[in-house]
């Protein structure tokens, strides 16, 4: 199982910078001395020198640094200075002064040559405006090159808070980022220009452990009191009923996806409530097929949405749905019907039972009167309101799943691929986490479990010569019944 990692924001890891200021050996040394061992490690073999681009700020002093100490070891790094001297933060200028005292030069721009690394310190997480001029060159001219690029904290030109690429942005094969995770190396354009992401804490994890109060990746261990072998006695009924409710014409296989997930995913029963009405899933005959209404007093939770339409049907079924007091999972055209309701968004809030939504940027939008361009611009804020504004715990799904709580605790999933990018694999998340609520996880768990194993059933898949391209909702399926059945096994 992998272990969790915080998720730092700007401001957090400023405190922890100021906190530190006086460390020996400073935080600029010891971040240059992690960049310089994985440089190393990857100019191993080769007889072509290191390029290093440093910036105008305290992210050029790290990468002076590693000039520095990959000088020391025998190297001969020819390193770009873009900015001025005499503009340069106290710590970056005693680390340019340290690279000029050992014979080091400087080139104004990236010159001819043939290079076995590219180190990427032009700028780090302050950034916060479209990179123009000789920087934007820059970094174009960093893209064109033939060998592996690293990029030191972030590469230049991504937003730390969000990770929307600004205007242009390096595209690194590894970044080497500095005492956490921050937000936008793993969501939205992040985890195309980073590569391979991998954190140096800097001698800082104590300190890390009291003030990790940000985010949180997601990983079994955030549920793992959960991952219970099942009792040998104990029956169907000791493992809760699901049901779905959509499928509306020309849409079951929506309904179905979620009802067959939720079924492999171990609920007792699944009734799979339709507007389109079936006699028999063919390909999964266990699954109970009723008309949609029967389902409410069937059901011990309910999701509603996959393939529901936006019908006076669908709307009728929505309504009565929220006002149970089940477990409730908010899906799709679910989603659509309450955007377009708003009446509904305050009883929704005002439920006393959990409540799950599981928006794309699309429905995001629309729940929040805005569009899917403005939630993208601060995936975590928009989920967070939502979260804030329906009281209910949310996913926002995409590039970097972002989950919110109530509480106020929120995480960004690492696991999964491209290949989700397809029809009907939303009907399998709603199934996943409604299973695991109808076994009575509680909801933030259940949603955290979901959200990764799914995720991690589409690695399985990738992993397995299936996709990303190409690759169907169908078969998320049993790779997610075997990887819960792993978990618990190996807990």
């Amino acid at each position: 199982m992998h272990n969790l990692q915080p998720i730092l924001r700007g401001a957090s890891l400023r405190d922890i910078e100021r906190r530190h200021n006086n460390v020996q050996p400073p935080l600029m040394e010891r971040a240059g001395a992690a960049a310089a061992d994985l440089a190393g490690q990857l100019l191993a073999g080769s007889a072509k020198p290191p390029l290093i681009v440093a910036g105008p700020g305290n992210n050029g002093g790290d990468a002076l640094v590693v000039a520095r100490l990959l000088k020391q070891k025998g190297l001969q790094p020819v390193v770009v200075f873009a900015g001025t001297v005499e503009k340069l933060p106290a710590d970056a200028r005693a680390a340019h002064d340290a690279w000029i005292a050992c014979s080091g030069t400087l080139h104004p721009d990236i010159p001819p040559g043939d290079y076995g690394l590219a180190v990427d310190g032009l700028f780090g997480i302050g950034i916060a405006r479209p990179l123009e001029g000789r920087y934007a060159a820059l970094v174009a001219r960093i893209n064109e090159l033939r060998c592996p690029v690293l990029a030191l904290d972030i590469p230049s030109g991504l937003d730390s808070e969000t990770g929307r690429a600004m205007g242009v942005a390096v595209n690194a094969m590894h970044t080497a980022t500095f005492i956490a995770l921050k937000p936008g190396l793993l969501t939205l354009d992040g985890p195309d220009h980073c590569g391979d992401v991998s954190v140096h804490d800097l001698g800082l994890s104590v300190e890390l452990s009291v003030a990790m109060t940000d985010g949180c990746t997601i990983a079994p261990p955030l549920f793992a009191k959960h991952l219970q072998a099942r009792r040998k006695n104990s029956h169907k009924g000791s493992n809760g009923s699901a049901g779905i409710l959509g499928g509306a014409p020309g849409m079951a296989g929506a309904a179905l996806l979620a009802g067959r997930a939720a079924l492999q995913l171990g609920a007792g029963r699944v009734y799979v409530g339709m507007l389109e009405r079936l006699a028999v899933d063919p390909l999964q005959p266990e699954l109970m097929l009723r008309a949609a209404d029967e389902v409410f007093a069937l059901a011990t939770c309910l999701a509603v949405g996959p393939g529901l339409g936006q019908s006076a049907a669908a709307l009728a079924l929505l309504r009565r749905a929220i006002d149970t007091d089940l477990p409730l999972l908010l899906d799709a055209d679910a989603l659509n019907l309450l955007a377009a309701h708003p009446v509904l968004a305050g009883i929704v809030a005002r439920r006393t039972s959990p409540t799950v939504l599981t928006p794309h940027p699309a429905e995001a939008g629309r729940l929040l009167a805005s569009d899917a361009d403005a939630v993208q611009a601060d995936r975590i804020a928009a989920t967070q309101e939502l979260t804030r504004r329906f009281n209910a715990a949310t996913v926002l799904k995409g590039c970097g799943s972002i989950v919110a709580l109530p509480d106020g605790r929120w995480f960004i999933n690492t696991s999964g691929n491209p290949g989700l990018a397809s029809a009907g694999t939303g009907d399998v998340l709603s199934g996943l986490a409604v299973a695991l609520l109808a076994q009575g996880w509680p909801v933030a768990e259940a949603l955290l479990a979901a959200v990764h194993l799914h995720g991690a059933a589409a690695d399985a898949c990738v992993a397995a010569g299936i996709g990303p391209i190409g690759l169907t909702a169908e078969e998320l399926i049993a790779p997610s019944r075997r990887l819960l059945n792993d978990w618990i096994a190996t807990r």
